[in-house]
């Protein structure tokens, strides 16, 4: 090997190393950006499936639950690596015993957890859970279906409030969760609703289940949209400092 070639080698090795260094830094941070998501404090909508509560896997408002069926909405503080589901769990017959079929209408439980004092934004008090067996066109949406359980208030496509509660937030995010709200949920009893009204379905449609998702999925897309961007952005300076190297060499 020539002294030049040599010498074109050692000043090349410590460019390697940087990027070597570089990818090595923009990996890490795509693996622990997610980690770091924020928890929010939001409504989570959830349906009943062989006497268990499921994450819906559409929002509100794209989901037309079956005459029979039950959803069950919960407000709580969690993160990705949290679910809080409703507290009790409540069949249809349980739910809907006396309230009667219509025709032409659709008969669907829903449970509404509003969490604990530890969930809300200043400790307070939050109402009582309760059970409501809507009766709603057949072709009603779970927003619709909620609505039977008090006004529903929303915001930018999202389920900010179910009646009055909470007020004002929507969606907030929490820095830092609590202890309290960390520990483990403890069962409730609900008691069996008397017969319900039919519910009339409200202008404001929309997607609780996406919360969650959408909150922690974009700060989650954002790292890793960026800590791309950076990644490619070195690679592309390294291989021109490279060429203009080798132009110059040449």
């Amino acid at each position: 090997m020539s002294v030049v070639h040599r010498a074109r080698r050692a000043r090349r090795a410590p460019l390697r190393v940087v990027l070597a260094t570089l990818v090595a830094a923009c990996l890490a941070a795509l693996t622990v950006a997610p980690a770091h998501a924020a928890a929010f404090r939001f409504w989570g909508f959830y349906q009943l499936t062989n006497g268990a509560w499921t994450f819906a896997q559409k929002g509100s408002d794209q989901t037309v639950p079956k005459d029979g069926s039950v959803d069950g909405w919960r407000f709580a503080v969690a993160d990705e690596a949290s679910t809080r589901f409703p507290r009790a769990v409540l069949t249809f017959d349980q739910i809907c015993a006396t309230t009667p079929a219509e025709t032409g209408k659709k008969r669907v439980g829903v449970v509404v957890d509003f969490g604990r004092p530890a969930d809300s934004a200043d400790n307070a008090t939050p109402p009582q859970p309760k059970a409501v067996c809507a009766v709603v066109a057949t072709d009603a949406t779970s927003t619709a279906v909620l609505a039977a359980a008090g006004e529903v208030r929303t915001e930018k496509g999202l389920v900010c409030g179910v009646a009055g509660y909470p007020a004002k937030e929507c969606g907030a995010p929490v820095k830092s969760v609590s202890p309290e709200a960390k520990a483990a949920d403890q069962p409730v009893t609900i008691a069996a609703p008397a017969a319900t009204p039919s519910a009339t379905p409200t202008a404001g449609d929309t997607n609780a289940g996406a919360a969650t998702t959408a909150a922690s999925s974009g700060t989650n897309a954002a790292a890793y949209v960026v800590a791309a961007l950076v990644l490619l952005a070195l690679i592309a300076y390294v291989l021109f400092r490279s060429r203009s190297r080798a132009r110059r060499d040449a």
